[in-house]
């Protein structure tokens, strides 16, 4: 199995637009961090995390044809926004894509993306529109996605719950403020661990510090653990520099093995 990080930035991307700090004119191609997304393979199956804003781009780069299956952590705008660019699939005759989320979000995706879930909505003969199914997903419930057995894991985000997921020995969580007993003890054993963090230093009220995310990853004890949604505060060298043995920075197009 293998995860590719599509996108690795926060909802402001990196660069930030007007921004001339170190970070956002770093000659670094791993400081341009796009809005989140990931993926995982496996035996031909495609399991996408989250559609932000860049993903037609983010795609494109990783060379990926088709996608199989969509899953969505929470429903701000950073991560549901390009959702749109599913419709190639649709396109290319293989029915609808499975889409699956909080029943929080699903109620969201249903009204904000109607033309979408709404199946009464059909587009003028000649155009065309994406077509995709929305299955809600309950905390610690087991359930298949794209041939996948994910186990869906809550993280609290201030007043939204984010799903997490384990598959096997992969840990993800993104946009996650603590990891709750038994969210811990769900993702204890996992070989890799993906967790938020926005910066060094002063605490955020919905996301983990840094220092925070080191804390959480070693409670967990992973392997290897790698940092996403990263914010301009932070560069890529500091993180290298910085980072204690076996926590890695992830960067756009980083693709790791489970």
């Amino acid at each position: 199995m293998k995860l590719r990080f599509l996108g690795t930035g926060t909802s402001f991307g990196v660069p930030v637009i007007g921004c001339d700090c170190g970070t956002c004119t770093s000659a670094d191609p791993r400081d341009r961090r796009t809005r989140h997304g990931a993926l995982v393979t496996e035996g031909g199956r495609r399991l996408l995390v989250d559609t932000p804003p860049e993903l037609r781009l983010q795609l494109v780069a990783a060379g990926v044809p088709m996608v199989d299956a969509i899953w969505f952590t929470h429903c701000h705008a950073d991560h549901v926004h390009g959702l749109d660019d599913v419709r190639v699939f649709s396109q290319r005759g293989r029915g609808a894509v499975e889409v699956f989320a909080g029943g929080e979000c699903v109620a969201t995706l249903e009204e904000r993306f109607a033309y979408i879930f709404d199946h009464r909505v059909r587009p003028l003969e000649g155009t065309s529109k994406p077509e995709a199914t929305l299955t809600a997903v309950r905390a610690y419930e087991p359930v298949s996605v794209a041939g996948f057995d994910v186990l869906p894991v809550p993280v609290p985000h201030g007043p939204l719950q984010v799903y997490g997921l384990r598959i096997g020995a992969l840990g993800y969580i993104t946009d996650g403020k603590s990891l709750p007993p038994r969210t811990l003890d769900a993702l204890r054993g996992v070989r890799v661990l993906v967790l938020n963090a926005l910066w060094f230093g002063s605490p955020h009220p919905t996301h983990f510090s840094v220092e925070e995310a080191v804390a959480a990853a070693r409670e967990v004890g992973a392997e290897r653990t790698y940092l996403t949604h990263m914010s301009h505060r932070v560069s890529h060298a500091e993180l290298e520099a910085r980072l204690p043995e076996g926590i890695f920075a992830a960067y756009d197009g980083l693709e790791v093995e489970i």
